[in-house]
């Protein structure tokens, strides 16, 4: 191989930007749909104006940016000086959406804000984490993660039907028409498609070009309203605490959590990439400074007004799949979602897109969610403990939600309204808050143990 294409497999090679670009829109192509669909969700679940909805995918974008580039030139303990990309994530998406109907009397703008103050205590607690490493961990082995993820997965697969439907709620005007299912299962079926037989960039970015698809024939249907982009400007940013902050001890809770296995998901990620395309494991200081930049880059979010970011296992995939590591590569990705997120009118013609399409296009990502956390779980030895874990936290985490849930559309109160707020509204808090407790209270024995490399083995060298 020519010694130009070699400096494409070095962190630090230098490589032009003919070389680099093909490469870095690869990047963008794979990760730009999963960045803006839960922005959108939220957006819709919460009922803000398009004119909020502009600014909150803007933002993500933004965010989404800045977080990748503080990963690629680390500041101090900040950045793990890995060739990755970060983005807006759809683990979120259920305890927002369960925020919405929590905070519905604050308006849009209050959830939001409620949201952002819940994610900068998570980012926080993140930092914490990071600089703890070590002796956290163990409370997070890949059976608890991976359950946690599990129920993430399974809470998202109502969210993506309901969207086929023609909404985020069967309330609004029209769902259930005959077209937007049409819509919908087109959308899903691309991407099925793509996903299983196609090549190259059509499977690699296989939920954009179903977004396309869906997108046209959506067009036709009458379902796109183009207006707003016409009306939108070609740069401008919100000013910081747009939305505000406010703190909510419930809300809080919930994002502790999810952040913290966030945080898991991110060691992953990052052994993943360093594995996959480095030959080698993560170091002590990638790993923390993975953490605790991450934590940082969604403090600084918070008050710009970027939803939770982490760490886009696409693009992880990618890297393993054509060893390229080089960081004017993922300099240039991030370059080309930065300029996005300053362009409203980039921002919003990505905000016409028909919810039918979004759940479409998303059904599959919560697929992928979901069976993410199953590999987690079967990393580790099938037996009675293991399996008892797993299947009580998620029947503990699904069935009291759904019990309470039914009690108060009877309009029956059985425990304070913060208690209820706290661990009633979203399976993913009980299910995580069950698996840590019987994880810890219940011994482990040798034969529940993986056999082979652990968290803690890889975190000591």
């Amino acid at each position: 191989m020519e010694s130009k294409f070699k400096e494409l497999f070095q962190f630090e090679g230098k490589v032009s930007f003919k070389e680099a670009f093909p490469l870095a829109l690869q990047h963008v192509i794979a990760m730009i749909a999963g960045c803006v669909a839960p922005a959108l969700i939220f957006a819709d679940a919460a009922g803000l104006s398009h004119a909020d909805s502009i600014i909150l995918v803007q933002m993500a974008l933004i965010g989404s940016a800045l977080t990748s580039f503080l990963m690629l030139y680390p500041i101090g303990i900040l950045g793990s000086k890995l060739p990755m990309i970060y983005g807006v994530a759809f683990p979120y998406v259920p305890t927002m959406i369960a925020l919405c109907g929590q905070f519905e009397s604050l308006g849009p703008e209050g959830i939001v804000a409620v949201v952002l103050g819940s994610q900068l205590i998570g980012a926080i607690v993140s930092i914490v984490f990071g600089l703890a490493l070590k002796y956290i961990t163990p409370f997070f082995p890949p059976l608890v993660s991976g359950t946690v993820v599990l129920a993430i997965g399974l809470t998202l697969y109502p969210v993506a039907i309901t969207n086929m439907g023609g909404a985020g709620s069967v309330m609004a005007p029209g769902w259930g028409a005959w077209q937007y299912w049409l819509v919908g299962i087109i959308t899903l079926l691309v991407n099925v498609g793509l996903n299983h037989f196609g090549k190259g960039i059509t499977k690699l970015a296989s939920v954009l070009f179903a977004m396309v698809v869906g997108y046209i024939i959506a067009f036709f249907f009458d379902m796109v309203d183009l207006s707003p982009v016409r009306e939108a400007g070609w740069l401008s940013v919100a000013a910081p605490l747009h939305f505000g902050i406010k703190f909510e001890p419930s809300a809080i809770i919930s994002f502790v959590i999810i952040f913290m296995v966030t945080c898991i998901e991110g060691i992953g990620d990052m052994s993943s990439t360093t594995i996959g395309g480095m030959d080698r494991n993560p170091t002590d200081d990638e790993l923390r400074g993975g953490i605790v930049g991450f934590g940082v880059a969604n403090v600084i979010g918070a008050f710009i007004g970027c939803l939770p970011t982490a760490t886009f296992s696409q693009n992880v995939g990618i890297v393993s799949v054509n060893k390229v590591i080089n960081r004017r590569v993922f300099f240039q990705a991030g370059l080309i979602i930065l300029i996005a997120g300053f362009m409203p009118k980039i921002s919003s013609l990505l905000t016409t897109i028909p919810a039918p399409v979004v759940g479409g296009a998303t059904l599959s990502v919560f697929a992928a969610i979901t069976m993410n956390g199953i590999r987690m779980i079967t990393e580790q030895p099938l037996t009675v403990r293991n399996t008892s874990i797993v299947g009580i936290a998620i029947a503990i985490g699904f069935g009291f939600t759904t019990i309470v849930t039914t009690a108060e559309s009877a309009g029956i109160t059985f425990m304070p309204e913060a208690l209820k707020n706290a661990i009633g509204v979203s399976p993913v808090v009980l299910a995580a808050l069950t698996s840590i407790l019987m994880n810890v209270m219940i011994p482990e024995t040798d034969a529940d143990k993986k056999q082979g490399s652990t968290l803690e083995e890889v975190l000591e060298g």
